[in-house]
């Protein structure tokens, strides 16, 4: 009965309301209301200025160079937020004048040959960086940190471990802590998440998505579309830590529901079907986030957010409520009754907002950059922390770090 049901309503999508990426009808979208669209559309021009350190190209450059596969993968931000910053108008030559300090070390650029990150160099490498800046330039030990941000897109962020107990155990490099840290990673109530943190999307290549636009008039004649692991048998094979068991749910549930295109084939369409699909699964996997996320948004696929506590991207400016929605990983057994009983006007809604080019414009890391994007939201969010608290600033010969803490391997030199 409830397949019957979604036919029809699929139908009914198709003729009187479906909504396209790329669509420019004004009545096919809405701007996002209150404070929330006034955030998402800020110019942070003028209201922040930002000294951007020269360090060694050892760094950097150097990194990048050995391993250009750094450049496309999902931890690209780092990369693309340096060369942003290098060029933007908030940029200070003048130290004295800067408002934030940003250290360009791009700690994920050490790949395997499948083209995950190695995240065990990253401490010592942090380390040393921050070694080099406190040596040569007074400003990090005025506060040790507080006025400095710090890009590290990893699994778990300045945890440093791609296994969430590992990343638990280790904690946010201390010399980290005072720090404001921009990161992929958001879960309320853990470790590797400071309060005043930035959480920001991963990295998805906004050239390949938009060579991947299909017609904006297809229908959207899929309900349900995940593609990727149900189990990571080589490090999981049971099934139960992996996604907190959430993906294994979704499988063994819904595997041969004639709603749910679900597989873990991934094909050369896989774009142009999440802009087939009226829902996309985004459940949890190692880590709470993943650029599916990203995908759905930019293709106008409902993101269907199962990852418990997840703090979610630029979430002071995006109304996730309002364009997505979300199931309790103890809800997966029923997403299905879930899903099926949200309103045709419910969904029309949500494609609405979804279609809102700010929505999209946020979400990404374009080069080069363009008003209201991912860099400008990173930006936007920094001016909001300005004025700095006076107490942030030390007394002389006052510190609070210390830096020897932290395990002994993150100690020997980089």
């Amino acid at each position: 009965m409830e397949f019957w049901k979604w036919v029809l309503v699929l139908i009914a999508l198709t003729l009187f309301g479906e909504i396209r990426i790329g669509a420019e009808q004004p009545r096919q979208t809405e701007r996002i209301s209150g404070s929330a669209g006034d955030v998402l559309e800020d110019d942070p021009v003028g209201r922040l200025k930002v000294f951007v350190y020269e360090l060694p190209s050892k760094y950097n450059k150097k990194i990048l160079q050995k391993d250009p596969r750094c450049l496309t993968h999902m931890f690209a931000a780092e990369i693309f937020m340096h060369r942003f910053l290098l060029s933007s108008p908030v940029r200070t030559l003048n130290p004295e004048e800067a408002d934030w300090f940003y250290t360009p070390v791009y700690t994920t650029c050490d790949l395997t040959p499948n083209g995950l990150p190695l995240p065990f160099k990253s401490p010592r490498m942090m380390r040393s960086a921050i070694q080099l800046i406190s040596s040569n330039w007074p400003y990090w030990n005025r506060t040790e940190g507080a006025d400095h941000f710090f890009v590290v897109p990893h699994d778990f962020g300045a945890c440093f471990h791609y296994q969430e107990e590992k990343a638990i155990e280790r904690g946010i490099l201390p010399l980290l802590q005072r720090a404001t840290l921009v990161q992929t990673f958001g879960q309320r109530n853990h470790v590797c998440l400071n309060e005043g943190s930035i959480t920001i999307p991963p990295y998805a290549p906004p050239q390949k998505m938009q060579a991947h636009l299909i017609p904006p008039d297809t229908p959207r004649s899929i309900f349900v579309y995940f593609r990727g692991l149900f189990y990571d048998v080589g490090n999981d094979p049971e099934g139960g830590y992996y996604a907190r068991g959430a993906r294994a749910a979704v499988w063994e549930n819904f595997k041969d529901n004639p709603l749910f295109d679900i597989s873990t084939e991934h094909p050369t369409t896989y774009y142009e079907d999440m802009q087939r699909a009226v829902f996309c699964l985004c459940p949890l996997g190692w880590a709470p986030w993943s650029p599916r996320l990203v995908e759905a948004v930019i293709f106008g696929c409902i993101p269907v957010i199962i990852a418990d506590d997840i703090v979610l991207p630029f979430a002071d400016a995006i109304p996730w409520e309002e364009i997505g929605l979300f199931v309790d990983e103890k809800d997966v057994p029923n997403l299905d009754t879930i899903l099926t009983s949200i309103p045709p006007e419910v969904i029309l809604r949500k494609q609405r907002l979804l279609a809102n080019p700010s929505v999209k414009q946020a979400m990404l890391f374009p080069q080069p950059a363009q008003p209201g994007d991912a860099f400008h939201q990173i930006l936007n969010g920094l001016a909001r922390k300005l004025p700095h608290d006076p107490s942030i600033y030390l007394k002389p010969g006052q510190t609070v770090l210390n830096w020897t803490a932290g395990p002994v391997g993150d100690l020997k030199p980089w």
